[in-house]
């Protein structure tokens, strides 16, 4: 099943929001983080290192 980055992003940020109540700022800090290092040169490192 392919999901769009996008729409796991608000997924997580929704859920992590109702479930945790972080600040809003780190909620922001986080997904935006990731979808930064998932277009990065290291997204190749990251997905060896969970794929093991």
């Amino acid at each position: 099943m392919d999901v769009p980055l996008w729409l796991a992003l608000i997924v997580v940020g929704a859920l992590g929001i109702k479930l945790i109540r972080p600040p809003w700022w780190l909620v922001a800090v986080i997904l935006l983080g990731g979808y930064l290092l998932a277009d990065s040169f290291l997204s190749s490192a990251i997905d060896t290192a969970i794929n093991k």
